[in-house]
C-alpha cells in the first residue's frame, strides 16, 4: 500500500492529527508520570503508521467438536509516534490522542 493509499484510508481523527502535526491526550487516563514527559499543550508527532494484527483460523474438529472452523478476525489500528520533551519517541494507539488546537 502506498503512502497515498494509507492516507486515504486514515480515520478522520488520525487524518486530523496528521494534518495538524501535533497531538494532545483525549482524556486524563494516561499515567501522569508518562504525561509529564510530553508538552502539556502540543505534542509533536514524529510519525503515523497503520498496524494490522492478523486474526486466527482454527480447523480442528477434535479440539472443538461441532465447531470445526473457529475464526478470530483481523484487527486494524493506527499508531501515533510522539516526540517527548527530551527528544525520545514513544508510540501510542491513536484512540488515546486527538489533534492539538492552535
Amino acid at each position: 500500500m502506498s503512502k497515498q493509499d494509507t492516507a486515504a484510508n486514515m480515520p478522520q481523527p488520525v487524518a486530523e492529527i496528521a494534518a495538524c502535526g501535533y497531538a494532545i491526550w483525549v482524556n486524563e487516563d494516561v499515567d501522569p508520570k508518562l504525561r509529564s514527559r510530553f508538552d502539556s499543550r502540543r505534542i509533536p508527532v514524529a510519525g503515523i503508521r497503520n498496524v494490522r494484527n492478523w486474526g486466527l483460523q482454527v480447523d480442528d474438529e477434535r479440539a472443538l467438536p461441532g465447531l470445526e472452523r473457529t475464526e478470530i478476525p483481523d484487527e486494524e489500528s493506527w499508531e501515533i509516534k510522539l516526540e517527548a520533551k527530551d527528544g525520545s519517541d514513544f508510540e501510542f494507539d491513536s484512540t488515546l490522542l486527538r489533534a492539538a488546537s492552535g
